[in-house]
């Protein structure tokens, strides 16, 4: 069981408990502002556990983020306990991808069923990370509280794409066919360990604030301002990078030397 009231601390949120689009639309804002997406511990070669209680001392407690299965199966778990419907998704990766195919289904997302309707909710796609739920009804342009997004039909599947630059990007393409918890285990355990996935080998850290979006990729560190500003760094040392996960990002990093391996390989 999921404790709310340690959650709802921790992202900063005060508001009305009842499972309404509002509730929703803000739980979603307050939880991308302050939990950062993040795959240190894959780096470090360290289990992934996705059971409520590691998942809430680490993402709640220890002030850590996590990769999508992580975020998602939480919120997901958080929302349940509100009252809300909700089905756990999975897609294939399209960004910076081609749409050939071959893709495999390596992200979660959240099916909402409101009385408004069923709303897409993702609180962990990285550097994009939506900031608010999607309606699902393809073809129309949604507002969230930073990038605009839409949802087109594909068949019996969707892709959501996100306007970046003026130009539309796809993100990932799914279905609506529920999975239960030991199908995103499975998944999650192939992405943490399979030798070719860049979770592996690359460190990835990423926070929305209210008017600009935090990256790191490696060593480069990128701040994407909402006027179209960048500001790019690199970091060049392993206090550097902890220093910035810290200041930039909110992470709790244990003073381990494990952890300093895993960042020193980047350098």
């Amino acid at each position: 069981m999921v404790d709310l009231d340690a959650y709802l601390k921790r992202i900063g949120y005060t508001g009305s408990r009842a499972p309404t689009l509002d509730t929703l639309r803000a739980l979603h804002l307050n939880h991308a502002l302050s939990i950062p997406f993040e795959n240190i511990d894959v780096l470090r070669g360290m289990p992934i556990e996705l059971d409520p209680d590691s998942l809430e001392r680490k993402l709640v407690h220890e002030g850590r983020g996590g990769y999508c299965f992580e975020q998602n199966l939480l919120f997901g778990r958080v929302l349940m306990a509100l009252g809300f419907s909700v089905q756990r998704l999975v897609a294939r990766v399209l960004w910076q991808r081609p749409d050939d195919g071959t893709q495999p289904r390596t992200h979660m997302l959240l099916f909402v069923q409101l009385g408004e309707g069923g709303y897409i909710s993702d609180v962990g796609f990285g550097g994009l990370t939506l900031t608010g739920p999607l309606r699902l009804e393809p073809d129309v342009e949604q507002a969230t509280p930073h990038e605009p997004f839409r949802i087109r039909r594909d068949g019996r599947e969707f892709i959501v794409e996100v306007r970046v630059r003026g130009e539309w990007r796809p993100q990932y393409r799914f279905d609506l066919q529920e999975q239960r918890e030991i199908d995103i285990d499975v998944l999650s355990h192939y992405v943490s360990t399979h030798p070719t996935s860049p979770f592996r080998s690359r460190l990835m850290a990423a926070l929305v604030a209210e008017d600009r979006r935090f990256q790191l990729r490696d060593r480069e560190f990128t701040v994407y301002h909402r006027d179209g500003r960048e500001e790019r760094r690199e970091l060049e040392t392993v206090p550097a990078l902890r220093a910035t996960l810290r200041s930039a990002f909110g992470i709790r990093l244990p003073d381990e030397a494990d952890v300093d391996a895993a960042l020193a390989r980047v350098l």
